[in-house]
Formats: structure tokens, C-alpha cells, sequence
């Protein structure tokens, strides 16, 4: 019962250190921003265009596969320029392997609503 006892204040502690995240990255990151109010723009439009619930959940699923990839992109670039301003390139090349997830994410929306649409 104790490890019970002591779950749900951890719960509740990790939703807040993730809610302290997204402020973080709605406060200082232009494009977690930019996806962010897509997203707000996208998700209902998703919800109306497809057709069962494995088209929304795919229609909605690759939005929130953007916001997934911006946020651990944010959060290398962070921890790199902790590490200091002077090149490096292992330093430089996890930014650039960052920025080409959310890439990667991205071209995920334009595939899967392109499939999806295309099918109606």
C-alpha cells in the first residue's frame, strides 16, 4: 500500500513539471508556437474531414507527431547551448539531427492528410 500511497503525488508532480515544459516552450520557442496554433487550426478540421475514427486518429495523431518532435528538438537544443557556445561537432550535428525529426514530422502530415484526402 505505501508505493500506492506515494503514486499519486508523483503523477501530480510529473503533470506539472510537463505543463511547466509546454509554458516553457510556448513562452520561448517560435515554432513549437507556430505548429501549436496549427494544431488548434488543423485538429478540428481533422476531426470534420475524416471519414471513421482510424482517420482521425491518424489526422490528429501525425499533429500531435509535430508538437512530440519540436518539443524533444527544443529540449536538445537547450541542453547543447547549456553546454557552451564554441563549435562542436557532435554538438552540431544533434541539433541538426533534431531539426531533421521534426522535418521528418512534417513531411508525416503532408503524407498522411495527402493519403487520407486524396482517399474521399
Amino acid at each position: 500500500m505505501a508505493s500506492r500511497d506515494k503514486a499519486l503525488p508523483h503523477i501530480v508532480r510529473a503533470a506539472g513539471y510537463s505543463l511547466k515544459g509546454l509554458r516553457a516552450a510556448l513562452a520561448h520557442e517560435t515554432a513549437f508556437r507556430i505548429e501549436a496554433a496549427l494544431f488548434l487550426v488543423l485538429a478540428p478540421l481533422g476531426l470534420w474531414l475524416g471519414n471513421n475514427g482510424v482517420e482521425r486518429a491518424l489526422l490528429l495523431g501525425c499533429l500531435l507527431l509535430v508538437l512530440l518532435a519540436e518539443l524533444l528538438n527544443s529540449a536538445i537544443e537547450a541542453a547543447v547551448d547549456r553546454g557552451g557556445t564554441e563549435f562542436n561537432e557532435l554538438a552540431g550535428r544533434a541539433k541538426d539531427l533534431g531539426s531533421a525529426a521534426v522535418m521528418v514530422s512534417h513531411v508525416t502530415v503532408v503524407v498522411v492528410w495527402g493519403l487520407i484526402l486524396l482517399g474521399h
